[in-house]
């Protein structure tokens, strides 16, 4: 005689959620070092799904060959370039670290027009480590190995190879799986849209330009390792507000204190009427066609998105704020509808009711 289960079915019911949670918290866990790579492919799906759709949809090219040039191609302009300007981003921060009298005589230069001393070489030398340990937790790549590195590269690949070969699968998947409704996925799938075009395709688009111009300036400035404070300005342009300004100010201001005043006065005008309305300028063209993020969700989902994710958390963490606020509309029209709806029975009921007969005269 086969033995009675002690649950009862809605404890069972519970039980299984729970464990259902309690491995998804252990996986998350285990993978927690590559979950970059994860939300990369993802981003890379999104940006490179466009042309997976015109080409593989509309023209009937085979899906494996078109499956592997938008990989190359990934690989070889996207992942490639991205991963060389942050290994000579963090190298050089490395060598500044290591070695500090070329900040030193900068300091000690506007020290002496000001007249104030406001640092020593210990403490400038902490600054620069700190620096260097918060990038170690922020940029994988300096953070982790080779070998780490090239994991989380290849699993990247890997994925979207598979999101890409069995899309079909993959998005019947989201929708039977995900606890929304149908206009709520399409809403969050227009959020995804919206934010990783502006995020990634507009603003990259955007930062390149800047740094391009950045760098041209201070060249022709006379600034020394232009180009690599080109590259630097490349990853501030990401910062809403601050931007490239973080760069090719304090340029200028260096420059002013050594007595090249028409220098100095020359960056900051390039600065503010060329390479800020460059911003401007292309933001307003890029919105109508890449999607517009408000500023304020930017800023805060950039602070947000690095602590978490890292670099990728440029893009991430304004996602999850947009998501954020989608959810939150969705949340409040789903409660207006419920209300009217709830509104509607009760007036029907009440209408439905046969009033009672009248009393009978005294």
């Amino acid at each position: 005689m086969a033995s009675e289960n002690i649950y009862t079915p809605r404890q069972q019911y519970v039980l299984l959620i729970l464990c259902l949670v309690g491995l998804s918290v252990l996986i998350l866990v285990g993978l927690g070092s590559y979950i970059t790579a994860f939300l990369g492919a993802g981003v890379l799906y999104v940006v490179l799904r466009p042309w997976f759709t015109a080409l593989v949809h509309r023209r009937r090219w085979s899906r494996q060959l078109v499956t592997g040039g938008l990989l190359l191609f990934a690989f070889v302009v996207i992942i490639l370039p991205f991963t060389a300007l942050v290994f000579m981003l963090v190298n050089r921060i490395r060598l500044y670290a290591q070695d500090t009298s070329q900040i030193m005589v900068v300091l000690h230069t506007i020290e002496q027009k000001t007249g104030y001393q406001f640092t020593t070489e210990n403490n400038v030398r902490d600054l620069v480590q700190q620096v260097v340990s918060w990038l170690s937790t922020r940029i994988p790549s300096l953070a982790s190995g080779l070998l780490h590195f090239t994991v989380i590269i290849g699993l990247m690949l890997f994925t979207l190879y598979f999101m890409y070969m069995e899309e079909e699968a993959f998005l019947r998947g989201l929708r039977r799986y995900l606890p929304f409704r149908s206009s709520t996925l399409r809403e969050l799938g227009d959020a995804l849209r919206n934010t990783v075009n502006a995020n990634v395709l507009g603003q990259a688009l955007i930062a390149l330009v800047q740094a391009l111009l950045t760098a041209l300036t201070l060249q022709i400035f006379g600034v020394a390792d232009a180009w690599f404070w080109g590259t630097l300005s490349f990853f501030t342009a990401f910062i809403p507000v601050l931007g490239t300004p973080l760069v090719w100010g304090p340029a200028a201001i260096l420059k002013l204190t050594q007595g090249h005043t028409g220098e100095g006065v020359g960056i900051l005008l390039v600065g503010t009427i060329v390479i800020i309305n460059i911003d401007n300028l292309l933001r307003i063209v890029l919105a109508r066609r890449m999607g517009d993020i408000h500023p304020l969700i930017t800023l805060a989902g950039v602070v947000l998105g690095v602590e978490i994710f890292g670099i990728l958390g440029l893009v991430m963490g304004p996602l999850l704020l947009s998501y954020f606020i989608v959810l939150i509309t969705v949340f409040e029209r789903e409660n207006r509808t419920r209300r009217r709806t709830l509104l509607g029975r009760r007036e029907a009921a009440e209408e439905a009711t046969p009033l009672p007969p009248p009393l009978p005269p005294a």
